[in-house]
């Protein structure tokens, strides 16, 4: 089994534990579940960075990036820094985060938080959205053209962004749907998470204009960004970069600049 079946596997276990203990009706019910949401596709569209920063304690190809920073500093110095919205991994088992995580992000920064998971249950999506989540990701190597167009559909309907991840041009070929905001081109195969920009460029030229398209994965400097930009990417996702620093809101404060 790849990492990806790993984990997958897993999910389809914790969601239905979840379920079983706090079913879609009660989430429903939660303080944050009817709070308007900020879009993540529009504020990257009028930025001059379109960074999005990421929170990510440790990762199945790193062991332990960094769990000495608090989450609150983080994600404030992360807007402070500039970041045009902050992604929080709510996965426990794989990457040390939570959803408690993103209720801590939602009570500290004004900027769109993503959550980043691998959701394989619409379940997922109304537990995204009873947490504080204005945006979601849905990643193409995990589900089927079928699954994706729903969950796509529903989370449009609880107001909420969509990022959809591919990794090549078949994924990319069953996720150019309506309900999406964001194509987000990961650098890093999820079956063994090794790392290629040049999947980036490669797979720039099909992805419509209608779509923000983001660049996530491997990217270390700001002349990659720069060359990524001139194919039309307007939005990165880091996380590693920054998080294996003492200081990522520092670091990508420092990051920022060199961009401005």
């Amino acid at each position: 089994m790849t990492i990806l079946d790993n984990i997958t596997a897993y999910k389809l276990k914790e969601v239905t534990a979840k379920k079983e203990a706090i079913p879609v009706r009660l989430l429903e019910k939660f303080p944050l579940f009817g709070k308007e949401t900020k879009s993540l596709a529009a504020a990257l569209r009028i930025s001059t960075t379109g960074i999005i920063a990421e929170h990510k304690r440790r990762s199945p190809s790193k062991s332990v990036i960094n769990d000495k920073v608090l989450l609150p500093e983080v994600v404030s110095g992360y807007e402070i820094a500039g970041a045009k919205g902050v992604s929080v991994l709510t996965d426990s088992n794989f990457f040390g985060g939570s959803l408690d995580d993103l209720l801590v992000a939602e009570k500290t920064v004004s900027i769109p938080i993503l959550r980043k998971e691998f959701i394989i249950d619409p379940y997922q999506i109304y537990e995204a959205k009873a947490y504080g989540a204005d945006a979601i990701l849905l990643i193409a190597a995990c589900l089927s053209a079928e699954e994706l167009k729903q969950f796509s559909h529903l989370a449009k309907s609880l107001k909420l962004d969509v990022l959809l991840e591919v990794h090549n041009l078949e994924e990319l070929q069953k996720s150019l749907l309506p309900n999406v905001d964001i194509i987000g081109v990961n650098n890093r195969n999820l079956k063994n998470f090794k790392v290629n920009i040049e999947i980036s460029k490669k797979l720039s030229k099909e992805i419509p204009n209608d779509f923000v398209k983001i660049s996530e994965s491997g990217i270390n400097d700001v002349e990659t960004i720069k060359d990524l930009r001139t194919y039309g990417f307007e939005g990165f996702l880091i996380g590693e970069n920054f998080m294996k620093t003492d200081n990522p809101g520092e670091t990508a404060k420092a990051f920022i600049e060199k961009l401005r």
